[in-house]
C-alpha cells in the first residue's frame, strides 16, 4: 500500500507539500498541484481517514443532494453526480449521496452534524429553501443551478437563459414566425425549478424582439400528454410550424405524432429540443439540438466548494462565484425553412 513518502517521491516533491495539496491548508501552484495528484491516482494512496480528519478536523467528505424525481431526466442528474464523484476523488474527498426527499431537514441534518466538509445541492430553485438552511449553519456549499438571489454563494449553471435565445434565434433566422414551446410538466414550473424558469424567459425575451408569435405549453412527457399537448396547440395555432422542445420525454412521441399527422420534419415542421447530445443523435431524424457539458458542471462544483472549504479554513470569508457555461446549438436534420 502506497504511503505519502511514495506520493513525495513520485511526485518529486517533499512530504509536506503532498500533505497541503491534499490538506488544502496552504496556496500551492497548480503545476505542482497536478502532479501530486496524478502521483495519488497511479499510485492508489489512500490516506487514513480517521488520521486525516483529527489532523485537519475535516471529514473529506462532500455530500451531495440528488434529486430524484418523477419529473427530471435521471440520466443526466446521474451523468452530474459521477462527474461530483469522480472529480471529488481526485481531490482526495469522498462523497455522500443525499436524496432530495428528505428537503430542508436532510440539508440541516447533515450540515449540523458536521459529518460532511461542504454540500453540493442539485436541482436548484429560484427560491430554494434549502439555501437558506445552508446559512444559518454557516455550511460551505456550492450549487449547480442559478436561485433568485446568488449573493455570497458558489453557483455553477448551463446559461438556460441564452440557451432558450438560441432556439428562438434559429428557428426565426428559417422564417419560422408561429412557434411552440413545449416544457416540462407542470409541477417542474410550479417549484420554480432554475433551469427550465430561466430557458423560458430566455426564448420568450428573444421571441418578442425576433417578432415571433409563440405559446408554451407544459407536458407531462408520455404519449398520451403529448398527443394532447400537440391537439391543443394545433387547436390554438394551426398555422405552427416550429416546435421548442425542453422536455426528453415528450421529444419521441411529438415526432411520431406529426409524422402520423402527414406533417414531414423538416419539410412541413422544424423541432429544436434540448437534450443531450447522445439523445438529439438516435431519433430520425436527427435533432438540432441546444446541448452543454454536464460533466464540467461536477467538475466545476466540486472545485468551488473545495475552494470554500480552504478558504473558510484560513480565516478568509469565501465570497460570491458565479460559473455559467456557454450553451452550443447544433444544426442536424429536424429544422429546415418555414414552409411557404
Amino acid at each position: 500500500m502506497a504511503t505519502l513518502a511514495d506520493v513525495a517521491k513520485h511526485a518529486g516533491v517533499s512530504a509536506s507539500t503532498v500533505s497541503y495539496v491534499l490538506s488544502g491548508k496552504r496556496s500551492i501552484s497548480e503545476q505542482t498541484r497536478r502532479r501530486v495528484e496524478q502521483s495519488v491516482i497511479e499510485l492508489g494512496y489512500h490516506p487514513n481517514a480517521g488520521a486525516r480528519a483529527l489532523a485537519a478536523r475535516r471529514s473529506h467528505i462532500v455530500a451531495l443532494v440528488v434529486p430524484l424525481r418523477a419529473d427530471v431526466y435521471v440520466p443526466i442528474m446521474m451523468e452530474i453526480a459521477i462527474s461530483v464523484t469522480m472529480a471529488a476523488r481526485r481531490h482526495g474527498y469522498d462523497v455522500l449521496l443525499i436524496t432530495n426527499d428528505e428537503g430542508v431537514d436532510g440539508v440541516r441534518r447533515v450540515a449540523a452534524s458536521g459529518l460532511a466538509d461542504g454540500v453540493i445541492l442539485m436541482d436548484v430553485e429560484l427560491d430554494d429553501e434549502r439555501i437558506p438552511a445552508l446559512r444559518a449553519q454557516g455550511t460551505q456549499a456550492a450549487l449547480i443551478g442559478l436561485p433568485d438571489n446568488t449573493a455570497g454563494l458558489s453557483c455553477v449553471d448551463h446559461d438556460f437563459t441564452a440557451a432558450g435565445a438560441m432556439c428562438a434565434d434559429h428557428l426565426a433566422d428559417l422564417g419560422h414566425r408561429e412557434i411552440a414551446f413545449i416544457g416540462y410538466g407542470a409541477g417542474v414550473y410550479h417549484r420554480h425549478a432554475g433551469y427550465a424558469e430561466r430557458t423560458l424567459t430566455g426564448f420568450r425575451a428573444r421571441a418578442d424582439q425576433r417578432g415571433l408569435r409563440f405559446l408554451h405549453r407544459s407536458c407531462e412527457g408520455t404519449y398520451e400528454s403529448t398527443a394532447g399537448t400537440l391537439a391543443r396547440i394545433l387547436a390554438d395555432r394551426p398555422d405552427t410550424t416550429g416546435f421548442v422542445v425542453q422536455n426528453e420525454g415528450a421529444i419521441g412521441p411529438l415526432l411520431n405524432l406529426l409524422r402520423g399527422m402527414g406533417r414531414t420534419v423538416p419539410e412541413d415542421a422544424s423541432v429544436v429540443a434540448l437534450c443531450p447530445e447522445q439523445l438529439a443523435e438516435q431519433y430520425s431524424p436527427r435533432l438540432t439540438a441546444v446541448t452543454g457539458p454536464t460533466k464540467q458542471l461536477g467538475r466545476v462544483a466540486v472545485e468551488q466548494v473545495l475552494g470554500r472549504i480552504a478558504a473558510a479554513g484560513r480565516g478568509d470569508r469565501p465570497g460570491d462565484e458565479l460559473v455559467l457555461l456557454t450553451p452550443v446549438l447544433t444544426v442536424r436534420e429536424s429544422t429546415g425553412p418555414a414552409p411557404r
